[in-house]
């Protein structure tokens, strides 16, 4: 026990980096699981459990892991058996590890799935780690992705009777190296194309309307990331659209919805489209799937002739040294009074 405390005392700082979650496999258990998870969360779905389980575990549960298991056996990695989510979110890690050096310990886990943020923070604890940063790795603020992933942490920290100190990172949607990340994404990308989009489409994922009526910010930080891309990329409101995707059921979302408004575009003439995703810092099911097969599908279908998605920060070199600028800045103090 006297060795356990005196390896606790060693003053480590820790560093978690969370992202949301994949299942385990494209299997119908593993998704269903993953699903189970993520829907019965009330950060995600406000609807009364008495009114939402039911729904929940008769159709959805029944009949959605079906659709997403299909979904995700498409742009799964069967050489590394495992989807491309895991292995962005892991290559960050190792990647902000070398870049921080001896300043922190990086540690990653998911909201949904394995590994667990509760297994993130006992592995930084074990390593000594008195002192946490939680980085949920989403631009923009919305309680059901940042919010959930700091309660989560902090339901694990209730249990613990020797707690780390703890800071979160606030929403990064109008940071100048973020900006700069997705600039210089956009930028290369594009650049080696052999043609010109006649529009670019900012993709966000859409939340309900009415969480977005009782405040949350999210909607107006996606809005506002487009501008000030816009303005790093010196182009016009008319050539950089912003929509909204991922909406499911009856409820009416945030609008205007990309499916939608790829069509929308097509029709106007518009033969060459280039879309990104400034709301996910890793490619996923819904970028790899809904935007670069099922959308290019739609606008090609549409008229389109030309569709080009350009991918996530993901683990790049601007998108790398955007996670180590946002990660030294929410450490100062802890960093520069490591040895008081």
């Amino acid at each position: 026990m006297l060795d356990q405390h005196m390896e606790l005392r060693c003053r480590k700082i820790g560093l978690l980096l969370i992202s949301l979650g994949t299942p385990d496999a494209p299997t119908y258990g593993a998704v269903r699981r993953y699903l189970k998870e993520f829907l019965s969360d009330k950060r995600v779905i406000e609807t009364p459990k008495l009114f939402w389980f039911p729904i929940l575990y008769g159709p959805i549960l029944t009949l959605r892991p079906i659709r997403s298991r299909r979904a995700y056996a498409k742009i799964w990695d069967h050489e590394r058996n495992e989807s491309p989510l895991r292995t962005y979110s892991r290559s960050q890690a190792e990647i902000l590890q070398t870049l921080l050096e001896s300043d922190a310990e990086v540690a990653w886990a998911f909201r949904y799935g394995t590994p667990s943020i509760e297994a993130g923070l006992a592995d930084l604890k074990e390593k000594g780690c008195d002192r946490i940063l939680l980085f949920a790795l989403y631009p923009q603020y919305s309680a059901t992705s940042t919010a959930t992933a700091y309660d989560k942490a902090f339901d694990v920290l209730k249990t613990m009777r020797w707690q780390p100190a703890v800071r979160t990172v606030p929403a990064y949607y109008d940071k100048p190296a973020f900006i700069k990340a997705l600039a210089q994404s956009v930028t290369q990308s594009l650049d080696a194309l052999e043609w010109n989009p006649d529009k670019i489409l900012a993709s966000y994922h859409s939340i309900p309307k009415s969480y977005w009526d009782k405040g949350d910010p999210y909607p107006d930080q996606c809005l506002d990331t487009s501008s000030l891309l816009r303005a790093e990329l010196g182009i016009s409101e008319s050539d950089l659209l912003t929509s909204f995707q991922s909406r499911v059921g009856p409820t009416q979302w945030v609008q205007p919805y990309t499916d939608q408004m790829v069509k929308q575009l097509a029709a106007e003439g518009v033969k060459k489209l280039a879309v990104l995703a400034p709301a996910f810092s890793a490619d996923c099911l819904e970028t790899l799937e809904e935007i670069n097969m099922q959308l290019r599908a739609s606008f090609l279908e549409a008229g389109g002739s030309h569709f080009h998605y350009i991918p996530c920060l993901n683990d790049s070199d601007h998108g790398m040294a955007m996670l180590e600028d946002i990660s030294r800045t929410e450490l100062a103090g802890w960093i520069d009074n490591q040895d008081s």
